[in-house]
């Protein structure tokens, strides 16, 4: 890896001179530092993109406010795809070449980082923290790409595994969306079933954005699974739950951490009680929130005017962390000094109940686990420890 990784290094440092001024740098000037971000404001999963956007335009006011990094302020391009991979290498276009982005930051869903990531990387921008917990955005090594969500093989093989055992199931049945996001939901479920020395009992996909899962859930109920594995979004979740409570099934569900929301429940209510999740961290209920989450919760209030989610949450730990590596790679900021920093930093949020984000020069992984969840009386609750 690392014989691999020092001519990237070597070409970064050559595109960027041994003396750095701010106009040699795409996205950077005197009074100004340029973050892109692609997000779904419009479709399938904008509930998720929304909250999103807005955690991370929060954490940017607030180091704009202070004084910007450096000196400079920091300005977020928004983009909306739509989860639309084709209107995301439009939308990746535009910003390497007209809004000149300094990094991605965040990019929404696994389809739309995937078509996208190509388009960021040979711009020679940095890709950060996408919203895709796939294993191409952090191998192979890359020095442009990091990654800090546990990618979904990892957390779901852990998952089901930790389920099966605890549970005793012995047909478990797969509900998935039909792209990379559901194909890499697939490989963790049936490596963690392997290890328990069973096999996937049924499998069913849907197309992206789908409304009725119907003849889905008619399927796995007839092959009388006793455990389904989700790899839906949030509206998908509902309407599986929904769909199977409909008919009189009460099957056991667990869903990946993209249905992990207070939306699911606020949407499904009686329907989706029980379901059990994996959680990146812990939602923001403002009741039982200690001292300084409840702070940061009325300031989200005050911003926007709606209760913040983990979603929220998530975009601006993101933001944070981007602020906090820019401000610790000093004032001559490129993509290589940017990277060597993020190697090198490690990061925890105490009172958002994040894990420990840590990065070195041979891993661009930030965090492997995951924890399971269920929602309980009309809320999220966790109910393991990190899985490993």
């Amino acid at each position: 890896m690392k014989c691999l990784r020092r001519p990237a290094l070597a070409l970064l440092a050559a595109l960027a001179g041994t003396s750095v001024h701010a106009a040699d740098v795409a996205g950077v000037s005197t009074q100004e530092i340029v973050v892109g971000h692609i997000s779904d404001l419009s479709g399938p999963i904008a509930m998720l993109g929304t909250p999103v956007r807005d955690g991370m335009l929060m954490r940017f006011d607030e180091a704009n406010a202070a004084g910007g990094v450096h000196g400079r302020k920091l300005r977020l391009a928004v983009e909306d795809a739509g989860y639309d991979p084709k209107r995301g290498v439009l939308a990746a276009r535009k910003l390497v070449q007209r809004d000149k982005a300094f990094a991605f930051i965040a990019t929404m869903g696994t389809p739309v980082v995937m078509a996208t990531m190509p388009v960021v990387l040979e711009a020679g921008r940095l890709h950060l923290f996408p919203f895709s917990p796939h294993k191409a955005t952090y191998e192979p090594l890359h020095p442009l790409k990091f990654q800090n969500f546990a990618p979904y093989q990892d957390y779901m093989e852990a998952a089901t595994r930790h389920m099966v055992q605890a549970g005793g199931y012995r047909r478990t049945c797969l509900l998935y969306q039909d792209d990379d996001y559901g194909l890499e939901v697939m490989k963790g479920v049936e490596t963690g079933l392997e290890k328990l020395g069973q096999t996937l009992f049924e499998r069913t996909g849907y197309k992206r954005g789908a409304t009725d899962l119907s003849s889905q859930i008619a399927r796995l109920r007839a092959a009388e699974c006793d455990l389904v594995v989700l790899a839906t979004v949030v509206r998908e979740t509902v309407a599986a739950m929904a769909e199977a409570r409909r008919i009189g099934w009460k099957v056991d569900m667990l869903v990946t951490a993209s249905g992990y929301s207070a939306q699911t429940h606020e949407l499904g209510g009686e329907a989706v009680e029980g379901l059990y999740g994996v959680s990146v961290l812990p939602h923001p209920y403002a009741e039982g929130a200690n001292s300084q989450l409840a702070g940061w919760i009325e300031r989200y209030r005050a911003r926007f005017g709606a209760a913040p989610n983990v979603w929220s949450v998530m975009g601006y730990s993101l933001a944070d962390m981007f602020v906090r590596t820019a401000e610790a790679t000093g004032r001559d900021l490129t993509p290589e000094a940017f990277a060597r920093t993020l190697e090198r930093l490690e990061f925890t949020r105490d009172y958002f109940g994040s894990p420990a984000y840590r990065f070195s020069a041979d891993d661009h992984l930030g965090n492997r686990h995951g924890r399971l969840a269920q929602i309980r009386n009309g809320r999220w609750e966790l109910i393991t420890d990190y899985l490993r």
